[in-house]
């Protein structure tokens, strides 16, 4: 278990002013993209899920949709069926992440952090994997900045891992430089044959 840091105190306070302020600005983008996804895919705009966080405790993550609803009647049943080209410019974007910044004013999350998984990932993980919950979740982290879903599960907790141990202001502002360079250059958005990631399947998985 990392302890505690000087800097913990300073990242959630930043995290707030960074948060709020960035919720008001893009307040014109996020409508634009609400509207867009509306009336691309339909309601509900946004996709809410349970997702583990720091602790592993769970909270309601959300995000602008991205996906068509499952329909078998229409064959829309894998994540790429369902996967259109304009949702596809939304996680490419990375535009779909923006109503997360709720999360991380909530305290839910952070603007840096290991990105929330599925809750049924909690029994997967060895204990060195486990820990990239002694922090909160971020919006953006390490494996993203380093290669996003481009990267094999061994190798993104292992960063996740890393980041826990060596978080720090010069850390954070050097992840989101990255990742504003690697959203630009649109690397990474999925792993080969994947529509995003593999599903983990726990010891071991690539």
């Amino acid at each position: 278990m990392t302890p505690a840091r000087p800097y913990d105190r300073l990242k959630r306070a930043l995290d707030i002013v960074a948060a709020g302020s960035a919720l008001v600005v893009l307040s014109p983008v996020l409508a634009g993209v609400g509207i867009a996804v509306a009336a691309n895919l339909g309601r509900p705009v946004l996709f809410r899920q349970s997702r583990p966080g720091r602790d592993g405790r769970v909270f309601e993550l959300a995000k602008f949709r991205s996906m068509r609803s499952p329909d078998p009647a229409r064959g829309l049943i894998s994540d790429a069926d369902r996967l259109t080209p304009f949702g596809k410019a939304l996680r490419a974007t990375s535009l779909d992440e923006l109503p997360s910044l709720w999360n991380v004013l909530k305290g839910d999350m952070s603007i840096v952090g290991p990105r929330p998984l599925l809750v049924a990932y909690l029994e997967r993980y060895t204990a060195e994997q486990a820990r990239r919950h002694e922090v909160r979740p971020g919006i953006t982290g390490l494996a993203q900045a380093r290669g996003r879903n481009a990267l094999s599960w061994e190798e993104r907790f292992a960063l996740d891992v890393q980041y826990v141990e060596q978080r720090s202001l010069v850390l954070d502002a050097r992840i989101l430089l990255e990742t504003v360079v690697g959203v630009l250059r649109r690397d990474g958005v999925s792993a080969q044959g994947h529509v995003t990631m593999p599903e983990f399947q726990g010891r071991g998985a690539a």
